[in-house]
Order: C-alpha cells, then structure tokens, then sequence
C-alpha cells in the first residue's frame, strides 16, 4: 500500500529563492507543452508525444537563449511537470470516454505565477536525500530542516515540495509500507448518519457535536477581509493582508482535519466494520445549506475512514444514498413516508418511538450489513425464468411474431 507522509520544512532565505526558481521553471514548462498541443490541435496536426515534448521544451530549450535558465534547475522537476501534464489530459479524455467516473473533468488550464500554491516534484533519479542528522538533501536546492513527527516506515519514491497560500513549506513522501497493520479483530459493527446539529451520530446511541470549526472562526476571518478590500491592489500592503487570510483559513482547516483524524481513527479502532450513508456533497453544496456542509468536511472524513479500515483490515462500505434510511423504522421496517427537517423524532404505527438520527445509523447498520453480504455471490433477485410462449402476447398475432423472433426467423 502507498501512503503518503507530509512533514513541515523550514528552507533558509537562500533555499526559499532556489525553490521558486524551481517552482517557476516547472510552470513554465507545463504552460509550454498546453499551449504546444494546442496549436497542434487547432492547426489539425497529430497529437504530440511525450518524447517529443519532452526533447522540445526541455532538452532542445535549454540551447535557446530564450530558455537557457531552465538548466538552473533540476530536469527531474522539468521532467515531472510534463509528468502532471500528461495526467491531467488523460483524466479528461477518460473522463469523455467514461473511463473516470464521478464529475466531469475540465481540461487542462494554464498555470498562473500568481496561485498561491506552488508544488514540486522529486523522483529517485533526483537522487533526493533524507540525511543522517535529518536535513532532506534536494538536486540544485540544498538541505533542507525538516520538522519530524514520526518516522518513515520505508523508503520513499518521490517527494513533493508544497508550499501553501499561507506562505508555508511542506515535504510530502510516497512511501510503499508491507507491514502488516492489521489490529485485533472486535465483535462490534457500526453505521454511522451524518448531519449538520450532530455531526455524527451512531448506531449505538452516541452522538458527535459538529464543532463548526469555520463559524467559531467567522468573526476574525470577517474583520481580517474587511482589512483585505481595503488594500490597494497590487500594493505590498495587500500582499501581507492576503496571507494574513490564508493563515486563519489554514488554521481552521488544520483543526478540522486534525478534529477528523482523531475521531476516525476511534471509530476505527472500537469497530470491525463501519457503514457510512453516501451523501452526495456537491449537490448539498448548492443548497441554502452550502457553507455548514462544507463546514463539516463529511467527505475529507469519510476518506479517512475508508483508508484507515483498509490499512487497519477493517471492512468499510458506503450505503446507497437514495435508501429511505430516515423514513423506515429500524423495529419493524415499515416506511413510513418523508418527514421535515424540523421532526427529530417520530413514533410509528407498530409503538414505536425513533430519534430521527439514531434510527437512520441503525437502517444504515442494516442496510451495509445486507449489502455486504449479498456482495459475496450470494443470489439477491430471483433469476430470470423465460415466459410461457402462451404469455408472450395479448393477441394471437403478437403470439406467432415472438414465438418466430424466438426461433430466430424475423419477425413478420
């Protein structure tokens, strides 16, 4: 399994130069090999390759004097950024096709100087370097401090060098790990509804209060771009307001995330397996209910516990979203119709008395449990019997034409 392991790096002024020069370097040749492919296919020539792409925007480049100063970098990030290039118009010709599933993928945009998140890349032929006192050694950048919180389970096939829109630098690794990380197996299982009040609630009772990391946080964000449309633009002054705003957004966003991990690794932990309804955000986005849903992160979350279960050898699985898990009651299945959202709680015909919550986690138990075990062959549809050639048709003539169609003569 490839995991991915992120790590702050406090490069020196000297190094913060070099890693833009790098950074604009592979801007620049990934709006080169767009715009080339372009032409191509606006002029109706053959779609370039990515030798040759490769052997005219880097290798012949560099002998330009119009290019020459991409030598000052590594050819590995040049090499790289083609790499990225590649990806993205393949996930949007896959996307076409119906390759991809999910969203449409719009094709590849040009790079602007002025994004506030710049990334690089660096393979094993960079000869990238994690030293014995713990600096990372980069080709034309020098050694770099890094922050070390655990450490690496093997070695890593690639570095990212990110930095952020609130001016901070990351090293990302791409590590294969073949330990086993298996944990005990544990008898409970769990099916979990998400809301917006309760931010999880259990099959089990328990309920999670959403903390709404982003409304605490409204107030200083609102006062800090208040001060941003004051500034005049293209100033320095705005240049410092504008990352003054992308700190306090990275701050709640690392408290999110953090708040998420801790949460799923516990749910993890305590279950054997975990059920999780599949919302569908994008959707919910465009609602009234727009920034509480985002607020919430429900699909950062449910990322992580579909990959904490796999390196865990937990079971994890989605329940269809169109399932009536709020209008069924989870005693005696009867659906009893949809309800408003200000009914919170709701008493059947049978007797009885559900929290709205509480009982759709528990049809989400049972439906995931249902689900997965029809997924292992088991015959959920009865199979389908041919009919009776007296029931092919309401007249004597639909009769002979399905019954000659049946035969392989075509039909009259």
């Amino acid at each position: 399994m490839q995991l991915r392991y992120n790590f702050r790096v406090y490069p020196t002024p000297g190094q913060q130069i070099e890693l833009a020069r790098a950074f604009g370097c592979a801007r620049v040749v990934f709006n080169d090999g767009l715009r080339l492919r372009q032409q191509a296919r606006e002029q109706g020539e053959r779609y370039i390759g990515d030798a040759e792409l490769s052997r005219r925007l880097i290798t012949e480049a560099k002998l330009t004097p119009q290019r020459a100063w991409l030598g000052e970098v590594s050819a590995v990030v040049l090499q790289q950024a083609l790499a990225d290039l590649n990806t993205a118009y393949r996930n949007f010709f896959n996307s076409l096709s119906g390759k991809r599933r999910g969203r449409r993928v719009a094709p590849p945009r040009f790079r602007s100087r002025k994004d506030n998140r710049q990334a690089i890349r660096f393979t094993k032929n960079s000869r990238f370097k994690v030293l014995d006192n713990g600096r990372l050694r980069l080709p034309k950048v020098g050694d770099l401090a890094v922050r070390w919180s655990r450490s690496l389970p093997s070695e890593p096939s690639s570095v990212a060098i990110i930095r952020d829109a609130a001016g901070r630098y990351f090293a990302s690794f791409v590590v294969t790990t073949q330990q086993d990380e298996a944990l005990p197996p544990v008898d409970s299982e769990v099916g979990i509804d998400l809301g917006l009040t309760h931010f999880a609630v259990l099959s089990d009772g328990t309920k999670v209060t959403a903390p709404t990391f982003l409304r605490r946080a409204a107030r200083k964000l609102k006062r800090l771009q208040q001060d941003l449309s004051r500034k005049q633009r293209g100033s320095s002054n705005r240049k410092k307001a504008v990352k003054k705003v992308a700190r306090a957004h990275a701050r709640v966003a690392d408290t999110r995330r953090d708040w998420q991990h801790k949460l799923s690794t516990a749910i993890i932990r305590d279950n054997q397996a975990v059920y999780v309804e599949d919302l569908c955000v994008a959707g919910l986005g465009r609602t009234r209910l727009a920034k509480s849903v985002y607020d919430a992160g429900w699909a950062s979350f449910t990322a992580m516990l579909e990959y904490k279960a796999a390196r865990a050898g937990r079971r994890f699985a989605k329940v269809n979203r169109f399932a009536p898990t709020s209008q069924t009651c989870s005693a005696c299945g009867r659906i009893d119709g949809p309800k408003p959202l200000n009914v919170r709680s709701w008493t059947c015909p049978c007797g009885a008395t559900h929290d709205r919550d509480v009982n759709a986690a528990i049809n989400v138990l049972a439906q995931g449990r249902w689900d997965n075990s029809n997924a292992c062959g088991a015959q959920v549809r009865p199979a389908s019997v041919p009919a009776p050639r007296r029931e092919t048709g309401i007249r004597p003539s639909a009769t002979r034409c399905s019954t000659r169609s049946a035969e392989g003569i075509p039909a009259l």
